[in-house]
């Protein structure tokens, strides 16, 4: 992997056309996890002239900015609706901390958008500060947008985007995920994440945890969700059980869509990004 330096300016890394926009990848240096940081952005044509509302897409354990990119089918959908799709790193990347490539759910690939707060890992792994504020800022200071954002994300970028839809509800019109890791701290994968990054103290891990936030939200985000019958990580990873009876308990309104046969992968995300981006349209639109 090449190792890009962590001074200096914002970088194009590429450009290529796509549905009349442009796909972009760039490099920066970024205070929140004192690493460079990549992220793509799909520039639809309509951003040529006029400022457009910004989807984030948050993606998965083990992928990178790339995945959303090369693989969803996203941007002819973008393109018809007007959306800029911004889609950051999963994780910090060349911190060179002890264990952090040693396993693919914790570490390198696996960020899980929270603040760290245990070491060595808080100096780097701040996602939810990186994707929250830093990466907006700059967005909103190098591309011509709206004022409107919305967030989705898939497995472990579907929990990091109804955590922040969830804990920041002005800051977003709408929210939705596939697949996401639903209630974290009930889950193996959660566990082994919040254990490291936040330490054993189970009180501490209840603000990344979407089935605990919904029961406090104040304010309701528009919020869509869509599993795949075939999901292989459904019943031990995910529990979108737990949210669904949470959300009921305090009548918080969401969208759930069981897709009968489909599994985890992009094959499942690109079927239906469509839908998820005319739904997010209509509420950045409204």
């Amino acid at each position: 992997m090449t190792e890009y330096p962590v001074s200096g300016d914002l970088a194009r890394l590429s450009r290529a056309k796509a549905f009349g926009g442009w796909q972009e990848t760039w490099v920066h240096s970024a205070r929140s996890t004192d690493t460079a940081m990549k992220f793509g952005i799909y520039l639809p044509p309509q951003a040529d002239d006029k400022p457009c509302p910004v989807l984030y897409w948050l993606s998965g354990l083990t992928c990178t900015e790339e995945n959303f990119i090369v693989k969803a089918g996203a941007q002819r959908y973008a393109a018809e609706h007007g959306l800029i799709l911004v889609t950051p790193d999963t994780s910090p990347r060349g911190a060179h901390l002890p264990g952090e490539d040693e396993s693919w759910d914790f570490g390198t690939g696996a960020g899980f958008y929270l603040n760290a707060t245990q070491e060595p890992w808080s100096r780097h792994y701040n996602m939810y500060d990186y994707v929250l504020d830093e990466l907006p800022t700059l967005i909103q200071s190098e591309f011509l947008t709206s004022d409107k954002a919305a967030i989705a994300g898939h497995s472990m970028g579907g929990h990091g985007a109804l955590v922040l839809a969830l804990r920041n509800p002005e800051r977003y019109t709408s929210v939705s995920a596939f697949a996401p890791i639903a209630a974290p701290t009930k889950c193996p994968w959660g566990q082994k994440a919040f254990g490291n990054y936040l330490g054993e103290d189970p009180s501490s891990w209840e603000k990344y945890d979407s089935h605990l936030l919904i029961q406090k939200a104040q304010i309701h985000v528009p919020m869509r969700i869509d599993q795949g019958s075939a999901d292989n990580f459904l019943k031990e990873q995910l529990k979108p059980e737990l949210l669904l009876e949470a959300a009921q308990s305090v009548d918080y309104k969401l969208e759930y869509q069981t897709r009968e046969g489909y599994d985890h992968s992009y094959f499942f995300i690109s079927s239906f990004i469509g839908e998820h981006l005319a739904w997010h349209a209509d509420y950045l639109k409204g």
